[in-house]
């Protein structure tokens, strides 16, 4: 199966050698996604709530590049750096995700690439084949 890489235009993916995104037949694996506004900035310093919110917000942008869309997730891992804080990232969490209810994980970390940073964020992704694209 051809393997498509989806990329965020972030500088340090060539640096570090990842893609935002991968998409391997009719599954996409989504990097570690953080609250990275368009500018390169972590929008929502210090608000564990609204980081979450642009994170996802990043996350179904690379979906849409790879075909797919929110309701295609069928797993996240939360990387968080308060654990007490689950209520406001479940609750962001929820927004998107409360009709679709992926298999979730929520791990209280030590510290992400930026201080700034307080949630990280991965996803799988499986998109429905439609009967044309079936082999016969």
């Amino acid at each position: 199966m051809p393997r498509e890489n989806i990329s965020s235009g972030a500088q340090w993916e060539p640096i570090v050698g990842y893609s935002r995104a991968v998409k391997v037949g009719n599954t996409i694996s989504v990097s570690g996604t953080t609250a990275t506004g368009p500018d390169g900035r972590i929008v929502g310093v210090g608000d564990v709530y609204a980081q979450t919110v642009q994170t996802i917000r990043n996350i179904e942008a690379a979906l849409l590049k790879a075909g797919a869309s929110l309701k295609d997730v069928v797993r996240t891992r939360i990387y968080v750096l308060n654990i007490a804080e689950w209520e406001k990232i479940g609750r962001a969490h929820g927004e998107f995700f409360s009709a679709i209810r992926p298999a979730t994980s929520m791990v209280q970390i030590s510290r992400l690439i930026s201080p700034e940073m307080l949630v990280e964020i991965e996803a799988d992704a499986i998109v429905e084949q439609s009967p044309q694209s079936l082999p016969s």
